[in-house]
């Protein structure tokens, strides 16, 4: 086996069946880590010691008999926003530091309980608000593919690593294109699942035990090189605890296997007034000509009468409203209650638009972003989409549209550009139907060639 670019599954099975032990996948993995991420920059408060410890146990247990849980051994990565025992959780700001949580958060208590081995915290960009991973605490997070370029962001510490092969998986969060955008960027598989699927106690260091403010579009899912993986780590994270009473008891199923010629799939090369590369739209078309001639139902969409630019607009104005909760001095003039519950009735009415849309189709096809992975630059420069300038602030447009509807939708690989970048595809689904549209996923992942290793690792 090549462990490092193994999957998650393949490793859990590889331990469990005592073909390898925990320990030499920790080996390869640290090796791997130390190999290249000097260039990198993925990987941060690496724990050795502890991880070690873990991956013995782990091994000490089969040989006792123990039954292994899903993940039994497995080495993997958390991005630097889950509150964890023992390690520091610092989302890239000085003030936290130092700031270690005296619990783990309910998705790091239960990827620990399937077996896992937590070796270390990926970068991301400070306090989550760019799509760079850049923060003065651990600098700046490069592009395995390029390391002139960004891995993106705020997960591309934990896209840059899963790449790399320098962890399994890992699972990042998901407010404004944050996974699927760096997902895309590295060549990854990456899913946000519907809002209120996934736990969100503990997923930002709180030394205060502040009261949640983060309560709306935001989401926690995980970043893999398949989506059998995405299917595996979804289905342990997903789902009500103790933490998180937002949480919908909805049951989380099983990823259906399904047939390409059953499947109804709409598809958007662009939507109205957003900006794209023209390399990533006929990605989307020459994928959809790929389905409809292997005997799917496809259309080019007709999009929900929405005014997508003013729902952008809206989705921002929330996270405003909800940073505005978290300050420690409310400004001179809070927004209303009633202003908030104004907000609330307009994303409701993009809901049901999504809603009755996704009625008739199983997913749509279109792009992640509006451009491949770009040079570093200060937050704010202007990007170049096939030598014309679009306004920064644009870059995570075609995934936040998801996150202001609350709708499950995955990054997926497929192919490169001219520059031999990452071009990659979104599917976006029917809420609470993460499985079937993994399931989609997992049909069509044969016509995109799936992950591809990057040359030099």
């Amino acid at each position: 086996m090549d462990l490092v670019f193994s999957s998650t599954v393949e490793l859990a099975t590889a331990i469990a069946g005592r073909k390898i032990s925990a320990v030499d996948a920790l080996d390869a993995h640290l090796a791997q880590i130390d190999r290249h991420n000097e260039g990198v920059n993925a990987v941060i408060s690496l724990d050795r010691e502890s991880a070690y410890e873990r991956a013995r146990k782990a091994d000490a247990a089969l040989a006792r008999g123990a039954t292994p849980g899903p993940l039994h051994g497995v080495p993997f990565t958390l991005k630097d926003m889950h509150e964890t025992s023992g390690m520091k959780t610092t989302v890239g700001f000085p003030p936290f530091a130092d700031y270690v949580a005296r619990h783990d958060s309910p998705v790091v208590g239960k990827l620990k309980a399937a077996g896992g081995v937590l070796m270390a915290k990926t970068n991301v960009a400070t306090m989550l608000s760019d799509w760079q991973s850049n923060n003065p605490l651990f600098g700046r997070t490069s592009n395995p593919w390029n390391l002139e370029h960004t891995a993106g962001g705020s997960s591309g510490g934990a896209a840059a690593a899963v790449t790399a092969g320098m962890t399994s998986f890992d699972v990042g969060t998901d407010m404004q294109d944050s996974i699927r955008l760096p997902a895309a960027f590295c060549g990854v598989y990456g899913l946000k699942p519907t809002e209120h699927r996934v736990s969100l106690a503990g997923a930002f260091p709180n030394p205060g035990d502040a009261a949640r403010s983060v309560r709306l579009m935001s989401c926690l899912g995980p970043l893999a090189r398949s989506v059998e993986d995405l299917s595996l780590i979804h289905r342990i994270i997903a789902g009500p605890d103790g933490g998180d009473t937002d949480l919908a008891p909805v049951p989380v199923e099983t990823t259906p296997k399904l047939d390409l010629k059953t499947l109804r799939i709409v598809f958007a090369p662009s939507f109205p007034s957003f900006p794209v590369a023209g390399a990533i739209g006929v990605a989307v078309e020459n994928l959809a000509t790929q389905l409809r001639s292997a005997g799917a139902i496809v259309e080019e969409a007709k999009l929900p009468k929405l005014d997508l630019h003013d729902d952008l607009a809206q989705g921002g104005a929330l996270i405003g409203m909800m940073m505005e909760a978290a300050q420690s001095k409310p400004p001179e003039q809070p927004t209303s209650v009633s202003r908030w519950f104004e907000a609330l009735a307009r994303r409701d009415k993009s809901i049901l638009a999504w809603d009755r849309f996704f009625d008739d189709w199983d997913a749509l096809l279109c792009p992640v972003a509006m451009s491949t992975a770009f040079p570093h630059c200060e937050p704010g420069t202007p990007i170049k989409v096939d030598g014309r300038d679009q306004d920064y602030w644009m870059l995570p447009a075609y995934g936040a549209v998801f996150n202001y509807s609350g709708h499950p939708a995955l990054s997926m690989p497929c192919g490169e550009d001219r520059h031999g970048l990452p071009i990659g595809l979104q599917l976006v689904g029917k809420r609470w139907s993460e499985a079937r549209l993994l399931g989609v996923a997992a049909a069509i992942e044969p016509l995109t060639g799936g992950f591809r290793r990057p040359p030099a690792y």
